[in-house]
């Protein structure tokens, strides 16, 4: 009994990871396009990723309540592997993008929505984090503490677009929404060379730039 309650929190936990980063990533992509910062942009459209990857372990959930098998289907598998290849065309277009914006001398309008949103989401995912690792200590659930580890990237990701953000209000410097982007871009990076580890071997636990415990 125990075990199916702690499951249901975990399907609502995924859940509302799903909700919050397709709100979060269509508030960011559209700002991030009017308001022309490249790094709320990037944010936004790593949302969307993070969200191939929810669906991955909205799946694992789902077979974990017939069962308790823990090792990634054909499925979750193909999850990880669309995931990756994003992380990977979202680190080339940013990259992209940091040329043109220096070629052309571009610079935001404004970041202020970029503050906005990095500090809701710097809230969100730590709520999330901490839920998850709660919830996969009591499933003794490797897969679901390594989803919580991994939820510690999207929290510093949301550090980086709020320092952009915010100096990018106070100095009016072109370049800090660049640097901002680029700090994005590694993280989507490893993301996606993360992610076709998994795929590759089986195992769903995350190495998170080394700060997985």
């Amino acid at each position: 009994m125990q075990r199916k309650k702690f499951i249901q929190l975990a399907l609502i936990l995924t859940i509302i990871t799903l909700t919050y980063n397709l709100a979060e990533g269509l508030v960011s992509i559209i700002f991030g396009i009017s308001d022309e910062t490249l790094v709320l942009l990037g944010f936004g459209v790593d949302s969307f990723v993070e969200m191939i990857s929810a669906f991955g372990i909205l799946h694992m959930v789902l077979r974990m309540r017939k069962s308790q098998a823990e090792t990634p289907d054909s499925f979750e598998k193909n999850a990880l592997r669309i995931t990756g290849t994003a992380f990977f065309l979202l680190t080339a277009g940013l990259v992209a993008g940091v040329i043109i914006n220096i070629v052309t001398q571009a610079k935001p309008e404004t970041t202020m929505v970029g503050v906005i949103v990095s500090s809701a989401s710097i809230l969100t995912m730590w709520f999330l984090m901490r839920a998850k690792q709660n919830v996969g200590r009591k499933l003794n659930s490797a897969a679901i503490i390594a989803d919580a580890n991994c939820t510690k990237t999207c929290f510093y990701l949301s550090f980086i677009l709020l320092a952009s953000s915010l100096l990018y209000e106070f100095t009016g410097i072109a370049w800090v929404d660049s640097v901002g982007s680029l700090g994005i871009a590694w993280f989507a990076f490893t993301e996606g060379r993360e992610a076709f580890d998994k795929a590759r071997t089986g195992n769903l636990s995350c190495g998170c730039n080394g700060e997985c415990h």
